[in-house]
């Protein structure tokens, strides 16, 4: 018989899109792209925005298509299967954790380009860090804020001015849900502020078995704080930042517990939330009738801190009066004076000229505190040693975790498929494991060049559409990817910080004339990243690298693309053949976009700084900078820059454009195959969630670490 009621095929759709496990599983482009090409481009790939807007006949006409049906009932079945599973690593190693789960708060989630809470490499870390939660089953619960306009959608001028666009967002074309109490009523909190009352309403975005709380100030739009709060990722002035970290903290601890979650684990990504374990303890002070000192040594036994930000100046301070402006209904039902509240955020307390300092703040309340990578753990021990004054660096209580990402999410289907054929159907379910990631050294060159090559062929068409429609700085006068040799296609995809130093190579324009004039060995930089509104000298690193765009000597060998989003740090780390990554040592946290170049057969090229100061093993990429650093950075500069080009002339070039009878550059492919068998193992999100979760999830919810093994 016919079916009857609501077409089955939007039924089965709006199933796959209520949970953003669509963004790892590789089906909704053949679901929902399948259906309305050009639809599906337009809504930037957003299921909840495609089935809001797609014509029902196309969907209609769906039903009589056998073979979409069974992909589309076989996602529906594998997404239900995977959410209801028990099979799976947390079950097993990290029960403890299942009715107190970790709370993980942070400013910023990336977790696809439709759903604009991000900035850069803070939100993409928590979005990985989430994901494999879910993936291996650790209950997790994310905090953060809905921020209705996000960060800024970015234009470059002709000269290379940053033109910031911000656009309210639809709520209703994101996969959100409202957050309900067990009567279907809408659940929301209230904080008190020094401009009064201040509601916000709570949403949650399912993210496989993980869950994301999302904390949304606009329920009353026409209070004349609303825009103190911001809509804005980033954005406002020093009482702005002091209230969005409040209402992350504050609020965000408040309304997990509305939810009726009672974390075990408070993990602060960042020092933005810290806020969270003064309302934890304020709360245990309610509950328990504790004294401050003892419920704050409850709570520090249960908080984990990640600090990444390597300099001082990159941290938040806040001005005392300002703290205490905001926070005094806080302070007082801590039971703390003044002196003692604000003595928490200094590094001397007794200091009444110092400023409130939020990492400062956790470091004082987390039992354990971590860095993003082992170098980055020396220069945060350096950083912080006055907080434990008489111990040697060695002995300051702050380790080192190093990140790795989530590689489903990253990698590209072609290489995803190439995984299945030549190391095993389920290789994402076995991430950790060192001796899959071996078969690489055993796959045939040519295969593995070949599926490089289709990679970097969807990047340059991508990349030329981008110069026809006048959306990147630069000319088409660049190689064709057909060409014979193809050229090297090297990226440089970062946040434009000034330490970053996404310009070096622009320091010798000479010698970067001569490299880009061969003919024989034809070059392409692709340049993408934004500059904080703010800062106006990674502005002018935009100015510079538009005006070498424009250079003649450069002409089609230098572009300059715009609006780096997730959905174009994808594009460029799947499809670059090097990834060029140039931070003045030791300033680098960890560096993870190196990491998802490494699993797409893209090679890195970096300096030894971050994660790629422990990676690098000579043979399974490159580097430049020799280790060293030196008091005079512009010394600094100068001897990277200039190392640099040695290795770019001297080892780079030959062995990308040396080719056997087949034109496959054996060399660069075999550095490939050992980054593969080297890297891929180490530098997942999965191996970062399992850290996690042994060296601190586990014993600050009072379990025993020593019975979890190090990988599923």
């Amino acid at each position: 018989m016919p079916e009857t009621g609501p077409n089955p095929i939007r039924r089965g759709l709006e199933e796959i899109a209520s949970n953003l496990r669509w963004t790892w599983n590789g089906e909704s482009e053949t679901l929902f792209g399948s259906v309305d090409p050009d639809l599906w481009r337009a809504v930037a790939h957003s299921p909840t925005a495609f089935l809001a807007e797609v014509d029902e006949a196309r969907l209609m006409s769906r039903t009589t298509d056998p073979a979409y049906r069974e992909r589309l009932e076989a996602a529906s079945r594998s997404l239900r299967e995977y959410l209801s599973s028990r099979r799976h690593w947390g079950a097993r190693h990290a029960a403890a954790l299942s009715t107190r789960p970790v709370a993980y708060f942070s400013a910023e989630f990336a977790l696809h380009e439709s759903l604009p809470i991000y900035s850069g490499g803070l939100g993409v870390l928590a979005g990985d860090h989430l994901k494999s939660c879910s993936d291996l089953g650790v209950p997790t619960w994310g905090v953060t804020i809905l921020y209705r306009q996000g960060y800024f959608t970015q234009g470059i001028d002709t000269d290379g001015n940053q033109q910031e666009r911000y656009a309210d967002l639809d709520v209703g074309r994101v996969p959100l849900r409202p957050a309900l109490d067990a009567h279907g009523k809408r659940l929301w909190i209230e904080l008190e502020t020094a401009l009064g009352p201040f509601p916000i309403d709570l949403w949650i975005a399912d993210v496989g078995r993980a869950r994301l709380l999302l904390l949304d100030g606009s329920r009353d739009p026409a209070a004349a704080h609303r825009d103190v709060f911001s809509s804005r990722l980033y954005g406002g002035d020093q009482r702005t930042r002091l209230l969005q970290e409040m209402i992350l903290g504050v609020g965000g601890y408040r309304a997990l517990l509305s939810l009726g979650v009672r974390p075990g684990v408070l993990h602060l990504n960042e020092g933005h939330s810290s806020f969270a374990l003064l309302e934890a303890i304020a709360q245990s002070m309610e509950e328990e009738g504790l004294p401050f000192a003892a419920a704050a040594e409850e709570i520090r036994e249960r908080a984990v801190f990640t600090t990444h930000t390597p300099v001082a100046a990159g941290h938040d301070y806040f001005a005392a009066g300002l703290v205490e402006e905001h926070l005094a209904p806080l302070m007082a039902r801590l039971r703390l004076s003044r002196e003692e509240f604000l003595g928490l955020g200094r590094a001397n307390p007794h200091d009444p000229g110092e400023n409130f300092c939020m990492t400062i703040l956790a470091l004082r309340l987390a039992r354990r505190a971590n860095a993003v990578s082992a170098l980055h753990g020396q220069t945060s021990r350096h950083l912080w040693a006055g907080l434990w004054p008489g111990r040697a660096i060695h002995e300051v209580p702050i380790g080192h975790l190093t990140n790795g990402v989530h590689a489903c999410t990253w990698m590209a289907p072609e290489m995803a498929a190439f995984c299945r054929r030549h190391l095993a159907e389920d290789w994402p379910r076995r991430l950790c494991h060192a001796d899959l990631w071996e078969r690489f050294e055993q796959v045939d060159p040519a295969a593995l060049w070949a599926v490089k090559r289709e990679m970097a062929g969807r990047l340059a068409e991508i990349v030329d559409l981008k110069l026809r429609d006048g959306a990147a700085a630069g000319d088409s006068a660049a190689p064709s990817p057909d060409a014979a040799p193809p050229p090297l296609t090297i990226g440089v995809a970062r946040r434009f910080a000034e330490y970053k130093r996404a310009a070096l190579l622009l320091t010798e324009p000479e010698r970067l004339a001569r490299l880009l004039s061969d003919p024989d060995r034809p070059i392409r930089f692709l340049f993408a990243g934004k500059a904080h509104p703010q800062d106006e000298a990674g502005k002018n690193i935009l100015r510079a690298l538009a005006a070498a765009a424009r250079d003649p000597r450069f002409a089609g060998r230098i572009l300059l693309l715009p609006d780096h989003d997730l959905s174009l740090a994808r594009t460029l780390v799947q499809g670059c053949d090097l990834w060029l990554n140039a931070p003045r040592r030791p300033l680098e946290a960890c560096g993870t976009s190196g990491q998802k170049a490494m699993f797409n057969a893209t090679l890195n090229l970096s300096i030894l700084d971050g994660w790629w100061a422990e990676a690098y093993d000579g043979e399974n990429g490159f580097a430049f900078g020799e280790g060293l650093t030196h008091t005079d950075t512009q010394l600094q500069d100068r001897r990277d820059a200039a190392n640099l080009y040695d290795v770019l002339e001297e080892a780079v070039l030959p062995e990308f454009f040396e080719r056997d009878a087949d034109g496959v550059p054996r060399r660069w492919v075999a550095r490939i195959r050992r980054a593969f068998a080297t890297l891929a193992w180490r530098f997942n999100s999965d191996r970062m969630v399992i850290d996690y979760a042994r060296l601190s999830y586990l014993p600050a919810a009072g379990s025993s670490p020593c019975e979890v093994p190090p990988a599923p």
